[in-house]
């Protein structure tokens, strides 16, 4: 089975949505490994947006996903589970996530998208380790 991490963000867990985003994904057979609500404190949030050091957002970003609660879950899957999580969450701009979607259909601003979910196996890999250490 293969793994990826997903962050149900600080705006999700806000608005009381993260249980529709967590039916959403066990809808489509996801096994759920590890679930955590908890605060991103500044340092692990450094280490899981590293590749996004010295872009214009950084900052903005890093602020937005310390400033409350997210759910952190790994889930489980059939091959390419990180890629069946991205399609399920559609594109980051929730002006171009189509209807179906999780940021078509809860998202409402760039800036505050409601999800998070590894871009490839490697970085599933690299993220689950972040978050949950002993999974590794």
């Amino acid at each position: 089975m293969n793994r990826s991490l997903v962050i149900i963000k600080p705006d999700a867990v806000e608005r009381g949505l993260a249980g529709d985003v967590l039916g959403r994904l066990e809808g489509r057979g996801f096994r759920f490994v590890a679930v955590e609500l908890r605060t991103i404190d500044e340092a692990t949030a450094s280490r899981h947006y590293s590749e996004h050091q010295g872009r214009p957002f950084y900052e903005r970003l890093l602020r937005f996903i310390t400033s409350g609660p997210s759910l952190i879950v790994v889930v489980e899957g059939p091959s390419d589970t990180w890629r069946i999580v991205r399609t399920m969450m559609g594109p980051t701009d929730p002006a171009d996530a189509p209807p179906g979607t999780i940021r078509g259909d809860l998202a409402t601003e760039m800036a505050k998208n409601v999800i998070h979910g590894s871009d490839s196996a490697a970085s599933a890999a690299r993220e689950i380790a972040i978050f949950f250490p002993d999974l590794v």
